[in-house]
């Protein structure tokens, strides 16, 4: 049995990998599209606001450095692929193959994460050259913990956006749904400001949502600054085992819908 779902999880991820080269270039213009924590961090550091908030000028720098690598390896697109198959009829044959359709986008994204490794090396490389003091080596522990942290995210935003996408059997503009969460999970998430920068209703509101989950905490244990490590990967946990469920039962009900409409 293990070694089935291991042959079956190797031969998905060189098929992936093989197709997300032939999209290299557009994966490179995707990873320069994902510089907004480091357009924040120019911002900021122009701001009194970090420090009124406690963060020094290298905590503050450490933070969006993370929040960078962070977005860079938890961008989920899945919405948009599903969307297009659904309404094309393209998922009709994946659902006569004996493997769970859903696991196929899961590894066409982590083939994409690792394809978009390079460019974020190289990007980070070109940063070092133009501002060496804004970067830093984490300890082993922080780096390990916090590529931890960045998958869980990575799991938790993709269960979140496979949820919605779901509603593609339904709508045929469920993907709209997607971009009304945007605005949430950029102002909620710590991407344009760091969490304690906001008055202390927002960030108890803020904290009762995934979206710090996603961005805050995973940032937080890269930069290596004080964070509750057992709360936040438990808080990761709970998000991901509540949206699985829920993820199941929608797509159990919108493959019926799909089969009754001929597909």
């Amino acid at each position: 049995m293990v070694r089935r779902i291991q042959r079956i999880g190797r031969a998905l991820l060189t098929s992936q990998m093989a197709l997300m080269l032939e999209y290299r270039a557009e994966i490179a213009l995707w990873a320069l599209s994902g510089v907004l924590p480091l357009i924040m961090l120019a911002v900021w550091q122009g701001s009194d606001g970090a420090a009124a908030a406690g963060l020094s000028s290298s905590s503050l720098a450490h933070y969006f450095l993370a929040a960078f690598v962070v977005r860079q390896f938890s961008v989920v697109w899945m919405i948009h692929v599903f969307e297009d198959d659904a309404l094309q009829g393209k998922l009709s044959p994946q659902l006569l193959q004996p493997l769970q359709p859903l696991w196929r986008y899961l590894a066409a994204h982590v083939a994409e994460q690792c394809t978009r490794l390079p460019f974020v090396g190289l990007m980070l490389g070109v940063l070092a050259l133009a501002q060496p003091k804004l970067l830093w080596w984490p300890s082993a522990l922080e780096l390990i913990l916090g590529i931890a942290a960045i998958q869980a995210a990575f799991i938790l935003r993709f269960l979140l956006q496979s949820v919605i996408a779901m509603l593609c059997f339904w709508s045929e503009r469920a993907a709209a749904l997607d971009r009304l969460l945007l605005i949430p999970y950029l102002f909620l998430s710590g991407l344009v400001a760091p969490l304690q920068t906001y008055p202390p209703a927002i960030q108890k509101l803020a904290w009762l949502t995934p979206f710090p989950s996603m961005v805050a905490f995973p940032a937080a244990v890269l930069a290596g600054e004080p964070v509750a490590i057992g709360p936040g990967f438990l808080q990761l946990a709970l998000w991901s085992l509540l949206l699985y469920p829920l993820l199941m039962l929608l797509w159990r009900a919108g493959v019926r819908r799909y089969g009754a409409m001929g597909a």
